[in-house]
């Protein structure tokens, strides 16, 4: 099995000054294999900590992360980052891109060539391998980040605001390929965004995340994710149903925002 369980998980951070900033408190739960998870919540809720937290990047200050049994110590070929920007190599070719991670392990050079040309169809990119990667769109790009993060066939893929950069017509084509890839690969993921509507296609499940210190407020289990397998995603958003759940949620994330406002004020 590769589920990923937290239990009991904080972080606290040490400033300069010296101040303590607990970034998250008591975090548990478990994301069984194959599950799509989204996670959002209001600036300063602990997403991006916990993301790299579960990377590796950070050591949990209390509590601990584990996966297929073992405790998360660091970074490892099982987990596969995807992160805003794509943090591609731009001097490299799209190939050389995709296919860095098999080179770092010297595997065998006719498999990993059959294995880019495998994914970059899958991504939609098929015939652009020998194109420089800064030649591209950034909407390419992220799709040469995601078939790079696949190639090496990690059990759980973790994505940092992985569109928020695109403009909305690539951002809902991407998210279609994010929900192919799910299907197809049986791959567990993890997103964290800032969109509320994106956090409802995306996840099967739903965390929203609540300050501070950082903390899981409320669940959600979604038929959105499904739903668009099947549908157009603009259809999917007309429901009667992804509206309510939406109204729900950006109202409990701006109460939220009003809470905080009026600590600092």
């Amino acid at each position: 099995m590769s589920d990923l369980i937290a239990d009991q998980v904080d972080m606290t951070f040490t400033m300069p000054s010296g101040e303590q900033v607990h970034a998250l408190k008591d975090v548990s739960f478990t994301l069984k294999q194959g599950e799509l998870l989204s996670v959002l919540g209001p600036s300063g809720c602990g997403k991006t900590t916990l993301l790299n937290l579960i990377a590796g990047f950070l050591r949990p200050t209390g509590g601990q992360f584990t996966l297929n049994d073992m405790e998360i110590n660091g970074p490892g070929v099982e987990r596969g980052m995807v992160f805003q920007q794509g943090a591609l190599f731009e001097w490299l070719t799209v190939a050389e891109n995709v296919d860095f991670g098999l080179r770092m392990k010297k595997a065998n050079k006719a498999e990993s060539a059959r294995k880019v040309e495998e994914w970059l169809e899958i991504v939609g990119l098929q015939g652009f391998g020998n194109t420089p990667t800064y030649q591209l769109s950034g909407g390419m790009q992220q799709r040469v980040a995601l078939a790079r993060c696949l190639i090496n066939d990690p059990d759980l893929i973790l994505m940092d605001e992985p569109l928020g950069a695109l403009d909305a017509l690539t951002r809902e084509k991407m998210q279609s390929l994010v929900l192919k890839i799910w299907k197809e690969t049986g791959k567990t993921i993890m997103i964290i965004t800032h969109s509320v509507e994106e956090a409802l296609l995306l996840g099967e499940r739903l965390f929203v995340m609540a300050p501070r210190p950082g903390r899981l407020h409320k669940e959600y289990h979604l038929p959105f994710a499904e739903w668009g397998l099947n549908q157009d995603l603009r259809d999917v958003k007309k429901h009667d149903d992804f509206g309510t759940v939406r109204e729900e949620i950006l109202t409990m994330i701006w109460d939220m925002e009003e809470e905080i406002m009026g600590k600092t004020a």
